[in-house]
């Protein structure tokens, strides 16, 4: 096995180590919020990454808006009245395998928030009995 006969001087270890920095983390701004956020993550404060919701909460807030843009009336043109019946198909399949989706999320986010409200009330129990 290799052993060094001479033992590392302060000067050579420094030297060494010169170029041995941390460097800053870089950060870009969310383009939902506006607030600072570590490139490649998560906004934490409003919980989205590359504009489109992340947490399930988020997510069935998103579904349920875009159910209603879907069941909204466009306004109509003799191009889009030739092109609509080809259209209206597929979209009409995708609303179909959304909603599922959108009542599961919902499921779901009660299911957390049931949970919070069970952990909260145990917390404020146990803090009242310590101030007893």
């Amino acid at each position: 096995m290799a052993v060094p006969k001479k033992r590392t001087g302060h000067s050579a270890q420094g030297k060494r180590r010169s170029n041995w920095k941390a460097t800053k983390p870089t950060l870009t701004t969310c383009p939902n919020c506006g607030q600072a956020v570590l490139a490649h993550t998560v906004c934490t404060a409003c919980g989205t990454y590359k504009g489109k919701p992340v947490r399930l909460k988020d997510q069935a807030a998103a579904a349920a808006a875009e159910v209603k843009e879907a069941k909204k009336p466009r306004k109509s043109t003799k191009k889009a009245k030739a092109e609509a019946p080809a259209e209206e198909a597929p979209k009409a399949e995708k609303v179909k395998t959304e909603e599922p989706k959108v009542e599961e999320a919902k499921a779901e986010v009660v299911e957390e928030v049931k949970a919070e409200e069970k952990t909260e009330e145990v917390k404020e129990e146990a803090s009242e009995e310590k101030a007893e």
